[in-house]
């Protein structure tokens, strides 16, 4: 990555997060709550970009223009709201199942081979 994608990287995250303090008090808290959970078992490509991220504030801000609760949005299991968002996405646990299963698969072929 070069410098310049760094700047322009951080430029864009900074204009990203004035748009989610834009946001109501009830949408900031479900948006932070959100985006922890997406970092902690999200999609890999979250962190490409923020397209996942700046759609949620989009959703967001139509919500709160609307007049909507934050929950009439997302629904009351923000949890399964994420689930949805990301459910044909893949995960990191989805690569560290893969890399698991190689591993096993690589000791139980040299285990096998040992014994012949």
């Amino acid at each position: 990555m070069k410098i310049r994608d760094m700047i322009e990287g951080k430029k864009e995250w900074r204009a990203h997060v004035a748009r989610v303090k834009a946001l109501p008090q009830d949408y900031q808290i479900v948006y932070k709550e959100l985006q922890k959970y997406l970092f902690k078992v999200g999609p890999v490509e979250l962190t490409e970009g923020n397209g996942l991220l700046s759609g949620i504030v989009d959703l967001f801000a139509e919500g709160a223009t609307l007049g909507k609760g934050v929950l009439e949005v997302t629904g009351s299991d923000v949890a399964a709201f994420c689930d949805d968002l990301i459910k044909d996405s893949k995960t990191y646990a989805d690569l560290y199942q893969e890399s698991v299963d190689q591993e096993v698969a690589k000791a139980m072929k040299k285990a096998v081979d040992k014994t012949k």
